[in-house]
């Protein structure tokens, strides 16, 4: 099966269909629209002596329910969320939303400190942590993607540590073979990168038999997460070795979003992106390799062992495109997740995860992405909110249920599932063995990067470097670190900041307790 006689397709309703069906909350089981809410539980109308009183309530309730949405609408649009109010939603919000737990949110509430550690405690009594989940078999993952599984084989080249094989080009020699690349598409940049990589296409094509190959890469290794936990800067000290070799640029997020179509969560879905347009971004590295292989069949020196990576930190958590893909028959769970065609079709992949005291890492989060009223007292706010929302999930489903909930994720003020580590963690160990994924933390590698570095050096097989070399690694500055504007802002209040650490407490106990190491428990760590 080729690329072009394959077509993707939604399951259920098009895109279109998502695009003009109207926002729906579920309340008492019963799907209805957003502006029927406050109509919910009504009670019948009694019938009172005269029609004139009867007019006067009715009219009353209009007005008390007009001056309501006004005052919800005009908060949504002065603190910039607009996830929430969609007239028109995108295909990210979908029907039905949870209903509120026993502690029913209110405007006025936002800043009750009590009624928020209530909510807190709430939260946590329901916390249970499943020992393993249901595995799909390898025929269900093929039926799901058979595109993607006629493309990558089941064997790679041997003597080359990242999965590479030959794939047959059957492509017009003259033609330009990014033309349909839908990465190129969306970004000048990256049209920039192909363009390069036009000039030389040819002259690395294979002849044999009277064909005519290219070779194909995946990842030996892939950064996967978190956001905010200092991957990029850690992506930006392992490109400096020359036997480490990246995608043409940080974060493609295939897996998890251009597999599916999305390039901006807000924008609904686009055209998906092949797995073709994928194995582009890695033909830098596969020309090394494959340069490599032929000076040392000639009898030339060695070369360094060239390992390719990928880093994109949505890699580990991010699913929530699962709901429009995949059918729900696993009661609110995903059936699939990202993990499990990674290890379908490279089995030995390294991974590597950079964690973070959650809590300072919703802040960062927060102000990294917020764009307009950020301040302490918003953070809090949205906090308490997002508290609310996932306490009300948990009073009908389980803890992973309401951590893969798209509908919830999407309506979080801020993205408080994100430092749920341990439900991502305990998800990727059911599929992978211990010692392919290095899990290490924001903490010990800013106050150590000599020691981190030599660990992701060890856990990757790499040889030593030159001292220069190393000093370079190590010593330069950090990247992507907090913007000035931002640092201005302060830090969190420390009422947020207790009632963050009582949230997290339990899933960083577990977190310590699977990993056997305490420092996960984040306890007196300085702020970074």
């Amino acid at each position: 099966m080729t690329q072009t006689d394959y077509k993707y397709s939604l399951l259920g309703s098009a895109v279109d269909d998502y695009r003009k069906r109207p926002l729906l909350l579920q309340v008492d089981d019963t799907p209805m629209n957003l502006f029927a809410v406050l109509e919910v539980k009504r009670e019948p109308p009694r019938r009172w002596s005269t029609l004139g009183c009867f007019s006067k309530i009715r009219l009353y309730s209009f007005l008390f329910g007009l001056v309501v949405m006004f005052f919800i609408m005009a908060s949504y649009i002065l603190t910039g969320d607009k996830k929430g109010l969609l007239l028109t939603p995108s295909p990210y919000h979908f029907s039905p939303l949870v209903s509120p737990g026993p502690f029913v949110f209110n405007l006025s509430s936002v800043k009750d400190y009590a009624h928020i550690k209530l909510v807190v405690k709430s939260i946590t009594s329901k916390v249970e942590f499943r020992s393993h989940r249901q595995l799909p078999d390898l025929k269900a993952l093929v039926n799901s993607e058979p595109h993607m599984f006629s493309v990558v084989p089941r064997k790679f080249l041997p003597g080359v540590k990242s999965p590479c094989w030959y794939e047959e080009y059957a492509g017009n020699i003259t033609s330009d073979p990014y033309r349909t690349n839908l990465y190129a598409r969306y970004s000048r940049r990256f049209r920039t990168v192909f363009q390069r990589l036009r000039s030389t296409f040819r002259e690395h094509l294979i002849h044999r038999d009277g064909k005519l190959y290219r070779m194909r890469c995946l990842p030996f290794f892939y950064i996967i997460g978190q956001p905010k936990c200092g991957t990029t800067d850690l992506y930006d000290r392992l490109r400096l070795r020359p036997d480490v070799k990246f995608t043409t640029f940080k974060e493609p997020h295939w897996w998890t979003r251009k597999r599916f179509g999305i390039i901006r969560p807000s924008e609904g879905f686009h055209n998906r992106y092949p797995v073709e347009d994928f194995l582009d971004l890695f033909d830098q590295a596969a020309y090394q390799i494959q340069g490599n292989l032929t000076a040392n069949s000639s009898g030339s020196p060695s070369k360094p062992n060239i390992i390719i990576g990928e880093a994109s930190a949505s890699t580990m958590w991010d699913n929530n495109a699962w709901l429009y893909f995949y059918d729900n028959t696993t009661e609110g769970e995903p059936p699939f997740l990202i993990q499990d065609f990674v290890h379908a079709l490279q089995p030995d992949a390294r991974f590597i995860v950079m964690l973070r005291d959650p809590v300072e890492r919703l802040y960062s989060d927060y102000l990294y992405f917020g764009i307009v009223n950020k301040s302490a007292e918003d953070f809090h706010e949205r906090v308490s909110e997002s508290l609310q929302l996932i306490e009300g999930c948990l009073t009908e489903y389980t803890l992973r249920s309401c951590v893969y909930n798209t509908t919830v994720n999407n309506a979080l003020p801020v993205r408080l599932q994100v430092g749920v580590y341990i439900v991502y963690l305990m998800d990727w160990l059911t599929v992978i063995r211990r010692e392919q994924i290095l899990v290490l933390r924001l903490e010990d590698h800013a106050s150590n990067r000599k020691y981190t570095m030599h660990r992701v050096f060890d856990f990757l097989n790499l040889g030593p470097l030159t001292k220069e070399m190393e000093s370079e690694i190590t010593r330069n500055p950090a990247s992507n670190t907090r913007r000035p504007a931002d640092k201005n802002l302060g830090p969190m209040l420390p009422i947020t900041r207790e009632i963050l650490r009582d949230f997290y407490q339990p899933f960083n106990e577990k977190l310590a307790k699977v990993l056997r190491n305490e420092s996960f428990l984040w306890e007196n760590n300085s702020k970074l």
